[in-house]
């Protein structure tokens, strides 16, 4: 739920709520997640604001943006079994 008049910026708040929804298989890895245009719908915010969010997950590396189709979950980081 986002806190339209709390101190976080709404962009910050709506990266968590995708990281969410990541974390929780909601947006599996390799799926696509909702362009800029249908966030700003969802969320009621600009347009820049989406892309902001979506910026953040950008550079967390949980999604990557593929040119001419969109952002999409990224692969989890494997894990080797070796200490």
């Amino acid at each position: 739920m986002m806190d339209l008049d709390g101190p976080e910026p709404l962009y910050i708040q709506i990266a968590g709520i995708l990281r969410r929804r990541i974390a929780d298989g909601t947006y599996p890895p390799r799926s696509k997640i909702p362009s800029a245009e249908a966030l700003r719908a969802e969320f009621g915010v600009s347009r820049v604001t989406a892309v902001n969010a979506v910026g953040i997950l950008l550079n967390e590396k949980l999604v990557q943006g593929v040119v001419g189709k969109g952002t999409y979950v990224s692969e989890p980081p494997e894990t080797s079994g070796e200490d």
